[in-house]
């Protein structure tokens, strides 16, 4: 294996003699079988301002564990797309290379023409590895070839949290069917929940990017799938353009006509909606399970005695369609770690590559990358709660690996923070009912060339839609229209995908 284009110094001399013994494959002056002695390059992301020293005590004490001197080339997150696309252009590139742009073409492209190794036929050989979800790994294939470990994530974060305080001030029970978060809704509009006498709360409070986020999820309880679905007759169709999406929609409608939508939502910033939420302008938000706890800190920070408190809801349901939850994070994948040919230029070298990346997904190894050193940055109470006690060290020297950790899902700390806990707990069990985009996997020209343009245009008119500016048969208008621009081409080339990838 030949050096990285991007490697730095000479390893200490006692991190050489630790990767020596833990490795084999070099050959040492005696001629006897030792370790490469070459550190291994890693291409990351960096999303913090300060980048770690080299040799710093993360990377010592992640060196020390894996058996292996390895060398970060930092790539900020704020120029990563020009940064990653000028290095796969020039083939300048790492031994590991972190490719966390998920839909770019061009890094899907790079990835198909053969410039990094399919990895999948050497998983299961490694214990971290072999366990990675099945879905993960069909989120992360192109083509039916996996050409990279996947990040990991979490599956589906996204539930429906409703105001607690509200539910118990109008006597209602917690939701979990959308025939009773209709009724929550249209009570939270009209019933004054937060008894102040006045008519300034709302149910939903939803923001601009509806159509993408918060009505998606709400139409996969309906059975719409996630971006593109499998129709019976063995089409793959985008999900906007099926009955389960349009039932939805036409419910949506109906709860924005009662009033229960925040009336302005096609125009409301997600820090607009963050402040309405504390402000206590609203009580159901459709939105990541983490998101109460900030909720409550940012309501917390405008009144330490607000009464607001929520409650979590991940098993919404809608009449027989079985639960179910749309992932929002590509199926738990956040990229690839991924592993060029040309820096990384035998079987054996990849092994090593593997090995190094599964000993990353051990328990100590993500300890490491999440919280740091225990007595340095961290203490852990006799409950098993991880606090932080050197912000500014933590923030300097531990949080910028946290983002190139190989799986975020290898161990869920104990938290004092209200709902983290239960947050946290809930998104978990979602994994089993998580629903992933059978075309995330697929290649289709006339997607990279068309979608956003459709996607916009039927956003638009999903907007208007829901606020009543069009009809539905409008609405499927507009659907029939970007069939002449090129969604017609997206079907056809994605089901002929589909159909070669699945037999």
């Amino acid at each position: 294996m030949r050096r990285g284009t991007f490697a730095k110094g000479a390893a200490s001399a006692a991190v050489v003699a630790l990767a020596l013994t833990a490795c084999s494959g070099g050959t040492d002056e005696t001629g006897e079988g030792e370790a490469s002695t070459e550190p291994i390059t890693w291409m990351a992301m960096l999303h913090t301002p300060t980048t770690p020293e080299p040799d710093g005590v993360i990377e010592t004490a992640l060196e020390e564990h894996t058996g292996e001197k390895f060398e970060m080339q930092w790539v900020p997150d704020a120029s990563k797309e020009e940064k990653m696309n000028a290095a796969l252009a020039s083939g300048a590139l790492a031994d590991i290379v972190s490719l966390t742009q998920v839909d770019s073409s061009t890094t899907r492209q790079a990835m198909s023409s053969g410039m990094f190794w399919d990895v999948e036929p050497y998983l299961a050989d490694y214990p971290n590895l072999s366990q990675i979800d099945p879905q993960t790994l069909e989120s992360a294939r192109i083509d039916g070839k996996l050409y990279g470990v996947p990040f990991q994530k979490v599956k589906a974060r996204y539930g429906v949290i409703v105001r607690q305080d509200w539910l118990d001030n109008l006597g209602l029970e917690t939701p979990h069917t959308i025939e009773d978060l209709t009724e929550v809704a249209k009570a939270f509009t009209t019933d004054d929940p937060d008894g102040n006498g006045k008519d300034d709360t709302t149910g939903f409070i939803d923001r601009l990017e509806s159509f993408k986020v918060g009505f998606r999820s709400l139409a996969g309880y309906f059975g719409a799938g996630q971006t593109f679905q499998v129709a019976d007759d063995g089409q793959v169709v985008p999900a906007f353009a099926t009955d389960e999406y349009k039932e939805a929609m036409e419910w949506y409608r109906s709860v924005y006509e009662a009033g229960a939508v925040n009336q302005e939502f096609v125009t409301v910033q997600k820090q607009n909606q963050q402040d309405a939420i504390a402000q206590g302008k609203g009580g159901i938000v459709v939105t990541g399970l983490f998101e109460a706890k900030n909720y409550m800190a940012l309501a917390e920070s405008a009144d330490p005695e607000t009464p607001m408190a929520w409650a979590l809801v991940n098993d919404m349901t809608y009449g027989d369609v079985e639960r179910r939850i749309l992932t929002d994070t590509n199926g738990g994948m956040g990229g690839w770690l991924a592993f060029p040919k040309s820096e990384v230029e035998s079987e054996a070298d990849l092994q090593r590559m593997l090995g190094f990346v599964d000993k990353l997904i051990d328990e100590e190894a993500f300890g490491l990358m999440t919280n740091g050193i225990e007595g340095t940055h961290y203490e852990t109470d006799a409950d098993g709660v991880v606090s932080i006690t050197d912000t500014t060290a933590w923030e300097q020297q531990v949080q910028p690996y946290s983002s190139s950790r190989p799986s975020e899902k290898v161990v869920t700390y104990k938290s004092s923070v209200p709902y983290v806990d239960e947050g946290n707990e809930l998104m978990l069990e979602n994994e089993e009912y998580a629903v992933v985009n059978p075309a995330q996997s697929l290649t289709s020209e006339a997607y990279n060339r068309q979608w956003s343009t459709i996607e916009q245009k039927i956003n638009d008119a999903y907007n208007q839609y829901i606020t009543g500016a069009i009809e539905m048969a409008d609405y499927e208008a507009a659907i029939e229209e970007v069939r002449g621009q090129g969604l017609d081409d997206i079907i056809a080339e994605y089901t002929a995908a589909y159909a070669e990838v699945n037999g």
